[in-house]
């Protein structure tokens, strides 16, 4: 994704939330549960993990912005990352989707303040040198942004193979 203007970024996030939440809204619980293979994430997850990446990656880009040239990222195996996917079935869904409808006022809170002179500082990603240095607005467009829309779609193919 080329970059944005920060607001055309928040109303993107928001609306890929509001999608989310609107597909969801009536879907009985079980379906929000059921994972379509094995090897897929249920709904359910997906929204957990929504609720755990967003504010992780809001809180790396206040943190970039604060200390420019500071590292940034992590992996696939982090601790968080995996907790909450992991052991779902302790969740209340509709906590879950309460926490996902908040990330709206998070996502607004934290990138409305950023400015295009903050957005072009760069900082390097601290697992992958592939990355090299990328300015804060491509931590948002890509982490945050298209992160967002595309669980989206993940949530929509779920529902296809559900049903």
């Amino acid at each position: 994704m080329t970059f944005q203007n920060i607001e055309k970024s928040i109303e993107s996030i928001q609306l890929s939330i509001d999608h989310i939440l609107e597909t969801t809204k009536n879907l009985p619980e079980e379906t929000v549960r059921c994972n379509p293979t094995e090897d897929e994430w249920s709904i359910l997850q997906i929204l957990s993990h929504l609720a755990e990446a967003i504010p992780y990656w809001l809180g790396e880009v206040k943190t970039v912005v604060s200390m420019p040239g500071s590292k940034w990222g992590r992996g696939l195996q982090d601790p968080a990352r995996l907790a909450a996917v992991t052991d779902t079935e302790r969740l209340s869904v509709d906590e879950v989707k309460k926490q996902v409808e908040e990330l709206k006022g998070k996502v607004e809170s934290v990138l409305g303040k950023l400015d295009q002179e903050t957005l072009s500082k760069e900082s390097p990603h601290r697992n992958f040198a592939k990355f090299g240095n990328k300015p804060v607005s491509y931590i948002v467009d890509h982490f945050i942004d298209e992160h967002v829309s595309g669980h989206y779609g993940q949530i929509q193919r779920n529902l296809s193979k559900i049903k």
